[in-house]
This record gives C-alpha cells, sequence and structure tokens, in this order.
C-alpha cells in the first residue's frame, strides 16, 4: 500500500500540473501514456515493438492522436482512410511473411491501436473545453474505484464477474457508483459542469458503470494472456492501462454524449 500511494503521488506531480497547464506539455505526456500503454498491449500478445507491424501500429496510434484540424494527412486522407491503409498494409505483410504474421494478430494490433489511440485522443479535446471537466471525469473514477474498495471489503459477498476479476463484488460496483454520485454533487455544487443537478448524477452513474466496464476489459486482457499487471512502470499499479484503463473507457463516451462537448 505504501508503494502504491507514493507511485499515485509521484504520478499527480507530473499529470496534476500538466492538466492545469495544458496545451504542449500535455500533449506529450497524453503522447506518451499512450504509447507505452500500446507497448505493454504489444508484450501482452508477445509481439515486439520494434517488429515491423509492431512499428506500423505505433504509426497508426499516432496518428489517431493527433487532432484532425492539424493531420499532417488530412489535405490527403482523412484518420479512416489512414486507418484502412495501415488494415492493407498489415493484410499484405502476412501474405509476404507466409502467415508467420497471422490475421489474428493483425486485427489484434487494429484493435489495440483505435482502442488506445482514440482513448487517450479525446484526453486533448475534453482539456481543450476546460480543466475542469477532465478534472471531473478523473475524480469520478477516483471515487468509484474508492467507493467499490471500501463497500466491498465491508459488504462484499455476490461476485461481480468471477472468470474475470474474482475480487470484483456486486456491492462493491454499487458502492462505487454511490460513492460516484456524492462526488459528483460537491463538484457540482463547487465547480459546475451543467446547468443541471439531475443529469450531473445521471452522468456520474454512467461514468461509473462505463469505468468499471473499461476496468473489466483490461482485466479480461490480461487474463486472456495469463499476465498480472499490464506493465510494470507504476510500482503498486502496474502498468499505464492498469491505473488508465477506466479514464481511455469514459472520456470518448462522454464526448459522445456532448456532455462535455
Amino acid at each position: 500500500m505504501k508503494q502504491r500511494v507514493i507511485t499515485a503521488i509521484v504520478l499527480g506531480l507530473f499529470l496534476i500540473p500538466a492538466i492545469f497547464f495544458g496545451e504542449l506539455p500535455f500533449i506529450i505526456i497524453v503522447y506518451g501514456l499512450a504509447t507505452i500503454g500500446l507497448v505493454e498491449l504489444l508484450q501482452m500478445r508477445k509481439i515486439a515493438p520494434t517488429s515491423f507491424p509492431g512499428l506500423l501500429s505505433m504509426v497508426l496510434l499516432w496518428m489517431l492522436l493527433v487532432p484532425e484540424k492539424s493531420f499532417i494527412l488530412f489535405d490527403v486522407m482523412t484518420k479512416s482512410e489512414a486507418t484502412l491503409m495501415v488494415v492493407f498494409i498489415l493484410l499484405g505483410y502476412t501474405v509476404l511473411v507466409k502467415n508467420k504474421f497471422t490475421f489474428d494478430e493483425s486485427g489484434f494490433l487494429l484493435l489495440s491501436s483505435i482502442y488506445v489511440g482514440m482513448g487517450f485522443y479525446y484526453l486533448i479535446p475534453t482539456r481543450e473545453e476546460g480543466a475542469h471537466l477532465l478534472f471531473f471525469a478523473l475524480f469520478l473514477i477516483w471515487a468509484t474505484d474508492t467507493g467499490a474498495y471500501l463497500f466491498g471489503k465491508m459488504l462484499g459477498k455476490r461476485k461481480l464477474w468471477p472468470k474475470i476479476s474474482p475480487k470484483k463484488t456486486i456491492e462493491g460496483s454499487i458502492g462505487g457508483i454511490i460513492l460516484a454520485c456524492i462526488v459528483a454533487a460537491i463538484f457540482q455544487m463547487i465547480e459546475p459542469v451543467h446547468s443541471s443537478m439531475l443529469i450531473v448524477i445521471l452522468v456520474a452513474i454512467l461514468v461509473s458503470v462505463c469505468g468499471q466496464i473499461g476496468d473489466l476489459v483490461e482485466s479480461a486482457y490480461k487474463r486472456h494472456y495469463s499476465v498480472k499487471d499490464s506493465g510494470k512502470l507504476l510500482p503498486g499499479h502496474g502498468g499505464v492501462l492498469d491505473r488508465f484503463d477506466s479514464l481511455i473507457f469514459i472520456v470518448p463516451i462522454l464526448h459522445f454524449i456532448q456532455f462535455i462537448s
């Protein structure tokens, strides 16, 4: 626990000022975290990040992170077209190497690049709308994690999804939602994010539920590939994806419902 707290403090010393300042320092951190996150997924699948397919997935990740208004190929092709180009290259590569690199691996690389790339990408437009909006999302995730831990430890009896994450309980999940709603209400009173408190509470419920789904998605990845943590960069927490799995899952959803647009 001590190591976990120290790591969280050190991470906060880098992340919180970057969120406040925004612009280039924040973008650099987002690119760095996304790159590390993709490397963690590649290593789970035992695909070398320095291999041709690995490097190509990195290129796709970095293209997805670029705002469309600044996309260097925007006058030639859209991000969707660039992604399709990567699909063709990867499929062609499977033929050239006579299936030493497989169709399944191509699919894994594409899904991983889009999952990590688009998840982290939406941190940038969210920050551009205001630092308080990103902190709102972060506080709800932290509240959900804390509530799930406390309620699960005190009241947890029924397993939420034992085949994916044996320690999570239904009681803990509900506790996470409750604490997220309480934190959302307090945040709304201090730094309003919407004109309606009811909307804020409903969004808090959505964020808490989707954040827990994002956490389960990461747990499913790790269980499928038989690894304990996505990486070792953050002592006590694991890897980047272990720490940011909920955030990159819920920020795009918030953006889609235009709550923070």
